[in-house]
């Protein structure tokens, strides 16, 4: 028996993701009055767009160690590794060098973690769906 969820049910669901991650990193600038965080929460919603730009639709897992990859999605998959990794580091840079608390920043790397997932889980749940669905929305 296989569990449906409605696309309209799971819009609402992760519209509520994205806007708890929007929450921890407004609050990480605005409790501490210091706005650097928001430049890590530009870096993750870039992260995500080599991967849309440059990889191949379709790869499961088996076509993970062969040689089917194309050197484009490779350095898709390079770029967006790097973003992410961007993302999580720039906060502890700028805690390094005293510009923000440390309670900002890990509020910032975590609503930029939550940012990130939840724009993968939408790619992800509506990347075969709307091929396979019909144009009803609400059923």
């Amino acid at each position: 028996m296989e569990i449906r969820i409605s696309p309209l049910t799971r819009i609402i669901s992760l519209s509520g993701f994205l806007a708890s991650g929007f929450l921890f990193v407004i609050l990480s600038c605005a409790l501490y009055h210091n706005y650097y965080p928001l430049f890590g929460t530009l870096i993750f919603l870039l992260a995500p767009i080599p991967n849309s730009l440059f990889g191949k639709r379709g790869i499961d897992s088996s076509d993970f160690m062969s040689d089917a990859t194309t050197n484009a999605s490779d350095f898709g998959h390079f770029l967006t590794g790097m973003f992410v990794t961007s993302g999580i580091v720039l906060p502890m840079v700028f805690y390094h060098c005293q510009l923000i608390g440390s309670v900002s920043c890990v509020m910032s790397m975590a609503g930029g973690l939550i940012i990130y997932l939840s724009i993968i889980i939408f790619s992800w749940f509506f990347s075969s769906s709307w091929e396979s669905e019909e144009d009803n929305l609400f059923g």
